[in-house]
């Protein structure tokens, strides 16, 4: 610890300037000696001084901030950030802190006690006063800020002017060791690699290469990358050589990286795609009506989950975070009872007529669709995400696993697994399979034909609400979202083989995949259109599909 001494002079302003050269001399230079604590009151009138009282009250700052006591730190961040937000005005030798810039009361920065502004004056602050301020004012949020945006915001200050901040690599160790965010802790490890590129000393500077090259992303091979116009990349062989080497490491690793997320946003996709067209598969293998409004009972999943996050903020907002779960047997019902509703009252009407069965179902989509824009508004809803799909963990690279992409993957497995089950072990599912094969012989057989298609009916819409409930924390939830899908849904029942659940899996997987990894070359329209080409040209060959569903004649 030291203390600031000061005796009378003529001014106040002398007094700040000497005070602060007593201090810029005293302040120890190795991080391991004990918390440093600062006169604050003295801190405060340097900001009150003129332009060179406000530059030495910064620079003292910066250069005690490996050592300073925190809660000295967070005092002088709050002055630094109301001097720069025009919010410290200043009464005689009296700094104050206002609530907003222009207000005529505060609180004593000092003694936190009431103050009145009237006839105060701002502090005068020029570039250079400013840009030291901001460095500071970075240097202690990121020490001391109360959130991680906070310490975030702050690490982004000294960022920007790290270079000529002295003992920057203290400050930035002292940093990482306080942080408890795993995020932030990588952001500050990688800052402090990246200052350790421009140190003076060559042995370090490969030190820091081979570093970033270990934990490669594309941020990081910009920075090497940028190294080749170094001087001492011309010049020194050993740093050339371990500069190329660490390059190539880092653009083997980001390449893979990359195609791991490519690979994971397809699956990703394909699960999505697959609960919508699953349902869709088992309606149009079953009765051959070529459902439009299918991505229409998207929508309505996606809005019953809606309507369970809305009731949970209302009646328990402390299981808020369960919501989603709640919504997936919400979803199903909704979306089936509407299905059901559908068919009992226009597609029963229509198993004979397909195009105009076809039509019919369009029109009910677009009913839907203005229905809910007149319920709701054409606006995308708000869904708050719950901890479990919110955030993710790097995995390798610039490949993040993402938790509300892993939501779809795994929603879509048991959806799977429970499909087939009840396709396989159920009477509902023997019904289905034997009408699906033959109607004539299973309805001679006594199965109740109606009561089958009308239950399949609501079942395939089902699975297209629990896609709804799938996409809520991926996609934009509004009354035009279906159409998104419907397209893909029926290229994936053609290719996968009408009636056939395993095949709709397979095609899913294929079309999905497919528009995923073309699209980052040639775009989304492209993309489609390429695969719906290639589709065309599968079918030409093989026109049942993948897996042609088995029917006795």
């Amino acid at each position: 610890m030291f203390r600031v001494v000061t005796w009378s002079v003529g001014s106040s302003a002398s007094v700040v300037a000497v005070t602060f050269a007593l201090v810029l001399l005293l302040i120890p230079t190795t991080a391991a000696q004990a918390a440093i604590a600062f006169d604050r009151a003295t801190l405060a009138k340097s900001f009150c001084g003129d332009g060179a009282a406000v530059s030495r009250g910064a620079e003292a700052i910066i250069r005690s901030a490996a050592t300073a006591d925190p809660d000295d730190l967070a005092f002088a961040g709050t002055i630094l950030r109301a001097l720069l937000d025009r919010r410290l005005a200043c009464v005689g030798d009296s700094a104050i802190l206002l609530d907003r810039a222009g207000a005529a009361e505060g609180r004593d920065a000092v003694t936190g006690a009431a103050a009145a502004a009237a006839g105060a004056r701002s502090p005068v602050v020029g570039l250079r006063q400013r840009g030291l301020a901001e460095t500071a004012a970075g240097i202690a949020a990121l020490l001391t800020g109360p959130s991680v945006a906070a310490r975030a915001a702050g690490l982004s200050g000294l960022e920007r002017r790290i270079a000529n901040v002295p003992d920057s690599d203290a400050i930035l160790e002292r940093a990482r060791g306080a942080e408890t965010d795993a995020g932030l802790k990588r952001a500050i490890v990688q800052a402090t690699q990246a200052a350790a590129l421009n140190a003076p000393d060559p042995a370090r500077r490969r030190t820091a290469i081979a570093a970033i090259a270990d934990a490669p992303s594309s941020a990081a091979l910009s920075r090497l990358a940028a190294l080749r116009t170094d001087p001492a990349y011309a010049a020194d062989p050993a740093f050339r050589g371990a500069l190329d080497a660490g390059i190539a490491r880092a653009e083997r690793a980001v390449a893979l990286g990359n195609g791991l997320a490519l690979a994971y946003n397809g699956l990703s996709f394909a699960s999505i795609l697959f609960m919508a067209a699953a349902g869709l598969a088992i309606i149009f293998g079953l009765m051959g009506v070529i459902n439009l409004a299918q991505g229409e009972f998207i929508m309505v999943g996606a809005y019953a989950a809606y309507g369970v996050q809305e009731a949970f903020r209302r009646l328990a907002p402390s299981l808020i975070d369960l919501y989603l779960v709640a919504a997936i047997p919400v979803a199903f019902l909704a979306a089936a009872l509407v299905g059901i509703g559908i068919e009992a009252l226009i597609l029963r009407h229509l198993y004979r007529r397909p195009l105009t069965s076809l039509l019919a179902t369009w029109a009910v989509s677009l009913f839907l669709i203005n229905g809910v824009r007149v319920a709701f508004g054409s606006q995308n809803l708000q869904f708050g995400m719950p901890s479990y799909v919110s955030g993710g963990v790097p995995l390798y690279a610039d490949f993040i696993v993402t938790w509300n992409r892993l939501f779809a993957i795994a929603f879509a497995a048991v959806t799977l697994a429970a499909t087939l089950l009840i396709l396989k072990r159920t009477p509902l599912g023997l019904d289905i399979r034997a009408v699906t094969q033959n109607r004539d012989m299973a309805g001679a057989l006594g199965i109740r034909t109606r009561r089958v298609d009308r239950l399949a009916f609501g079942f395939g819409s089902g699975l297209a609400g629990l896609a709804g409930v799938a996409l809520c924390p991926i996609y934009s939830v509004n009354p035009g979202m279906g159409a998104n899908f419907i397209v893909d849904s029926f290229m994936v029942v053609v290719l996968g083989g009408v009636g056939t659940v395993v095949g709709t899996l397979v095609a899913a997987l294929g079309i999905g995949g497919a528009n995923v990894l073309i699209e980052p070359f040639y775009g989304a329209v492209a993309a489609k259109v390429i695969v719906l080409v290639g589709i065309i040209l599968f079918l030409q060959r093989r026109p049942e599909g993948l897996f042609a569903a088995r029917r006795r004649r």
